[in-house]
């Protein structure tokens, strides 16, 4: 099992004097740029820690909100593609399907794969609903965008010969010719997100990484989706390193600190709802069936235990997220455990994308997290022998 290390690198000073909103209009006059310059250099020093610690890395990108500080993360894979060694770099998100010019994003990612010396894993997505008004597109038929830019952003890394047109539905260009063209071959590992049974197949047909994210144990069925769309194509079992889960994480020396740090972790699930009411939703970005499901309250940001008890992800408690495995928490044996338990219940999962630092857990803290969780926990994770694969037909 690989380890990617994520932070969404908040200005969490302005989680307690907002009216009502994290996102789009809190206005930024509450963000002092000391400050914000000091949280970002904090967070490139925990990145290096991580790389050090044999992590490897994930980065995201959102827009006009305190709860990430990553509105462009093409600066973050630039100072990370130098400054750290070995980790894997993936971006996830990419938001491509809002982001107007796939051909400058072809050029960005292309030469942070060259800089990084072929350490880039690019994390494709459409970008969340409360991000359009910022971005200006419409969302609707936004996945037709999205794949029309995955489409021309892979040709573009792809065409080495000889420069090419391209005559789309939403975007057109003329000599298309990339420089440099990526180190890795014939470009860089996709991957993308789901919470999508229908999206989870069509992305095994593919062959990407699927992540999913905080899905606890509503995973397994995107997982059983995703392996039949692969055995389907590719007329073998998909590999566990073929999905990924990301979940929050505290590990220390005894339950009780790591239940403290895991309620300050679990500060990112309290804050990511906080959005002002007509930015939830823009008319286009859901599907009629997602809407109709909404208004029958069946929509609700929840997961599941085991035996079935639903958790509402933005207000259980450390224990519901326990039990649900969104957040694993506890002393290293413990933490194992709950991974590994997880993992089995999925049938197998070969890359965990662990949110190690969130909200108000302090620089060292989190430095005693990634230390604890890299000598003690990953190397069992590492050695872990996942299930063999399923020949699922679902």
């Amino acid at each position: 099992m690989q380890v990617y290390y994520f932070t969404e690198q908040p200005y969490y000073p302005a989680w307690n004097s907002h009216s009502g909103s994290l996102r789009v209009n809190l206005p930024n006059s509450v963000a002092d740029p000391k400050t914000a310059g000091d949280l970002f250099h904090r967070y490139y020093d925990e990145w290096k820690i991580a790389d050090e610690l044999g992590y490897n890395i994930m980065v995201n990108e959102h827009h006009q909100t305190a709860t990430c500080m990553s509105s462009t993360v093409i600066v973050g894979l630039s100072v990370l593609a130098r400054e750290t060694k070995k980790a894997r770099i993936l971006v996830l998100g990419y938001p491509i399907g809002h982001r107007p010019d796939p051909l400058r994003c072809a050029e960005e990612l292309a030469t942070i794969d060259v800089i990084s010396r072929g350490r880039l894993d690019m994390g494709f997505i459409k970008g969340v609903p409360y991000e359009f008004p910022a971005s200006n597109q419409n969302p609707v038929a936004v996945m037709d965008r999205f794949w029309e830019a995955h489409d021309f952003i892979l040709k573009a890394m792809t065409s080495h010969d000889a420069p090419f047109n391209w005559e789309g539905e939403f975007f057109h260009y003329r000599q298309v010719n990339v420089w440099p063209r990526p180190v890795q071959q014939p470009h860089p590992p996709v991957w993308t997100t789901t919470g999508n049974k229908s999206q989870a197949r069509l992305l095994g047909e593919k062959g990407y990484v699927m992540a999913t994210l905080g899905s606890g144990y509503a995973t397994r069925p995107l997982y059983d989706a995703y392996r039949a769309g692969y055995l389907a194509k590719w007329k073998r079992p998909a590999p566990a390193d073929r999905v990924a889960y990301l979940g929050l994480v505290a590990v220390a020396e005894d339950e009780t600190e790591a239940r403290r740090r895991g309620e300050l972790v679990a500060g990112y699930l309290r804050s990511s709802a906080i959005v002002h009411v007509p930015f939830r939703n823009p008319p286009g970005f859901l599907t009629v069936d997602d809407n109709a499901r909404m208004l029958r309250g069946q929509s609700a940001p929840r997961s599941f235990t085991k035996d079935g008890r639903a958790v509402n992800m933005h207000h259980g408690s450390v224990q519901d997220l326990i039990d649900a495995g969104i957040l694993f928490c506890g002393t290293p044996d413990q933490v194992t455990r709950q991974i590994l338990d997880f993992t089995e219940y999925c049938g197998g999962m070969g890359n965990l994308l662990m949110m190690g630092h969130a909200g108000f857990l302090s620089h060292e803290d989190t430095v005693s997290n990634l230390t604890m969780f890299s000598q003690d926990v990953m190397p069992r994770l590492k050695a872990y022998k996942q299930p063999v694969p399923e020949a699922t037909a679902a």
